[in-house]
């Protein structure tokens, strides 16, 4: 018999939620079994997971005199939670907007008037690389305090200003390369038009065709290329051309689809074949039943329609009837969802989108993993995944949704190394 040495063993859990199936996105009915074992152990060699069952662990697996055992009685443990869709690495802060959002200001007018994004692009251009490194790794911790495992961070505050895309995206390989938490990068210069090509758009866009996404591409400095495509920013064909550019240089396609209005964002995301299409507020019934045909994730962010004081929220519960794999998400940045906290995010999608406690931990587990291509590795607690664990002080699934605005978090295992345990 080859025997295992174990380095962690999580004993007595309560429930123990696994996601256990296959290392796909989980949609329609499938988003609802989410591999529940009741009196759980978890058992953890190095950086991976070598057991999850009931009761006790199998002969072959030894525990040491070094072993760390948890027990987990009256707690819930779940995998490590993504936070799929975020503007980590910003400078600066926009508290002062709260103002022009109290009188009703829309969201678009901030910024058509220099605010909003334009502010921040300004403060990221001055902020220096350690600042931007600092400032975004405080909220990467938060994140982690939050139970999150694995985070992807967009570019997006320099737009024309190369330099400072390649700051933002050079701060965010640094953090993957130093933080617990693994990060995944995103470019995303198409986040709007720069003030001195508001009457030449188009010139712009051939910028980040023919000298951006190249650059970017060769160096490594991002997994995908992403675009804000709505009314007043990137029209449909500006980021066609953006995202089919961006796929032929290796870039895998991403956007920020139909968040106000229906643009057509959600066909264009099923036409290019996009990973996933985000926001999704203003989406049409051709896009969605496209995008469930072609088989694209939808991200959903409801802080962010909350934030901004709309009361239309994505409709979650169409999404899983057609059969798009769903998934929630913080879309922590500074002006329209200011917020590292996707428990709160989890809690929404019950309130706001009418999603079943297993339907979120789903979304925030393997389908998000799914939309980030790290479904072999992460989303699930199965044997030879990698060892991204959390322990949540809450007796069930049920109770970390309906207990809202609180963090849960016990414990934080990222790679088979507990990073965060009480309050430390």
């Amino acid at each position: 018999m080859q025997y295992k040495k174990a380095t962690i063993v999580i004993e007595n859990i309560s429930n123990l939620v696994t996601l256990k199936g296959p290392n796909r996105a989980r949609r329609s009915d499938e988003m609802s079994e989410v591999g529940l074992i009741k009196d759980g152990i978890v058992a953890v060699e190095d950086d991976k997971i070598i057991f999850v069952g009931q009761d006790h662990l199998p002969q072959n697996i030894r525990i040491t005199s070094e072993t760390i055992t948890i027990d987990a009685s009256n707690k819930l443990v779940t995998p490590g939670l993504i936070d799929s869709h975020t503007h980590l690495v910003y400078g600066g802060s926009r508290e002062h907007e709260i103002y022009n959002k109290l009188k009703g200001t829309k969201y678009l007018d901030i910024m058509q008037a220099g605010g909003g994004i334009y502010y921040t692009v300004e403060m990221t251009k001055k902020a220096t690389f350690e600042e931007l490194y600092k400032k975004a790794e405080r909220s990467l911790n938060r994140m982690m305090e939050f139970g999150v495992t694995t985070v992807e961070a967009k570019s997006g505050y320099g737009l024309d200003d190369f330099e400072t895309e390649l700051k933002q995206l050079k701060v965010i390989k640094e953090l993957n390369d130093n933080h617990p938490v693994d990060i995944v990068a995103t470019f995303l210069a198409a986040h709007a038009i720069p003030e001195r090509y508001k009457n030449n758009s188009d010139t712009f866009v051939e910028i980040i065709i023919t000298e951006m996404i190249p650059y970017v591409s060769e160096k490594g400095l991002a997994k995908f290329c992403d675009v804000f495509c709505e009314e007043g920013v990137f029209s449909v064909e500006q980021s066609r051309k953006i995202l089919t550019a961006a796929k032929d240089w290796g870039l895998i396609p991403k956007i920020h689809a139909d968040e106000l209005e229906p643009l057509g964002g959600a066909e264009l995301a099923a036409e290019i074949g996009c990973i996933s299409a985000d926001h999704l507020v203003g989406a049409s019934e051709k896009g969605l039943k496209m995008m469930a045909q072609k088989g694209v994730i939808a991200t959903l962010l409801p802080t962010t329609t909350f934030f901004l004081q709309s009361e239309k929220y994505a409709d979650a519960r169409k999404m899983i009837e057609y059969g798009i794999p769903v998934v929630l998400s913080t879309d922590y940045n500074p002006g329209s969802s200011p917020t590292e906290n996707l428990q709160l995010v989890m809690s929404f999608g019950v309130i706001k989108l009418k999603m079943l406690p297993q339907e979120i931990i789903t979304s925030v587990t393997i389908n998000a993993a799914t939309s980030l291509g790290l479904e072999n590795k992460i989303g699930s607690l199965e044997e030879g995944k990698n060892a991204d664990i959390v322990i949540f002080d809450v007796p069930n699934l049920e109770y970390l949704i309906y207990n809202f605005g609180v963090n849960h978090t016990d414990t934080v295992i990222k790679n088979g190394v507990v990073v965060y345990s009480n309050n430390q």
